[in-house]
């Protein structure tokens, strides 16, 4: 269904000429000639087409499939309240810090690797004026440095795309006050994918991921165990993520009042393929989205 709904809105309403394939960049290509503009361009994931059709799809501030509502249907467990603070991990375009702060009160210190989406969560934060609750901060996958016993509680949104997970939840683990709990959302891969597959190719190019990457769910288990953790939920939540990743696709086309020129055509088109190509190796269980929750063993003192 979900390539029904968004195939069939694609072939009736994009651009002529057209098609369902993102372009590959032309490796061949010369660079342009640097200006003024452009002396120290941004590396991102996250450019603005793609980020404005992220908020169109998921909402604003909002990154990933269901938006608010999976945010609080993740935080809620932990059991927050204007006494927590809250580490939060791949705070993306803002919405999730801002969703926790608003309705569950606590004190947020929001993280992210990529450029864009720290400039864009500071301008929600801004927006909502939660600049005194909510403080945004950079963090190194391959060098992961948070406050020891600085958090009640943590929520650590897909933390290990193209890092070594073991250093990293070492960190979280330690920044977690005795007696912390900690939620991860993760893409995990029962059986190693094969990079050769071209389903799989092309996903990880459009992911910009590696594939080799994606651990099993019980590996990042027994990892969480090894830190220190008791795991209470080691839950596979893919369904619900491909129901909300068809919810927002159909809400969005449903919602627009003309044909995208050219250039809003690209972000959908290369969107819609990632979209098509995760509900395929979620559908075939290459993938799996997960979700965990554990506890610290540390004494609460």
């Amino acid at each position: 269904m979900f390539d029904t709904v968004v195939r069939s809105w694609f072939h009736r309403s994009l651009p002529p000429g057209a098609a369902m394939s993102a372009p590959a960049p032309d490796a061949t290509a010369e660079p342009a000639p640097p200006t003024a503009a452009a002396e120290a361009p941004i590396r991102s994931a996250w450019p603005a087409g793609r980020l404005d059709l992220a908020h169109r799809l998921w909402g604003d501030g909002f990154i990933f499939p269901g938006g608010e509502i999976d945010t609080l249907r993740l935080a809620r467990p932990l059991g927050m309240s204007a006494a927590a603070s809250l580490l939060l991990v791949g705070v993306g375009s803002g919405g999730p810090a801002i969703t926790i702060a608003r309705n569950l009160g606590a004190w947020v210190t929001a993280t992210d690797d990529d450029p864009a989406l720290l400039a864009s969560a500071q301008a929600q934060v801004n927006h909502a004026q939660l600049g005194k609750k909510i403080s945004i901060n950079s963090w190194d996958p391959d060098e992961p440095n948070f406050a020891a016993k600085g958090h009640h509680h943590c929520l650590a949104l897909d933390p290990f795309r193209n890092a070594q997970p073991e250093p990293i939840l070492d960190r979280l683990t330690g920044a977690l006050k005795p007696g912390g709990q900690i939620v991860i959302t993760s893409l995990a891969a029962p059986k190693p994918l094969d990079p050769d597959d071209r389903t799989v190719r092309r996903w990880a190019e459009l992911e910009r991921r590696d594939p080799a990457e994606l651990l099993a769910p019980v590996t990042v288990t027994r990892m969480l165990g090894r830190m220190g953790l008791d795991v209470r939920v080691a839950e596979d939540t893919s369904q619900s993520h491909i129901e909300h990743a068809l919810l927002g696709w159909r809400v969005m086309l449903r919602d627009l009042d003309r044909k995208p020129t050219r250039r809003e055509a690209v972000p959908m088109i290369a969107e819609a393929e990632l979209w098509l190509l995760r509900r395929r190796l979620i559908d075939d269980g290459r993938l799996r989205m997960m979700r965990w929750h554990a506890i610290s063993r540390l004494p609460i003192v």
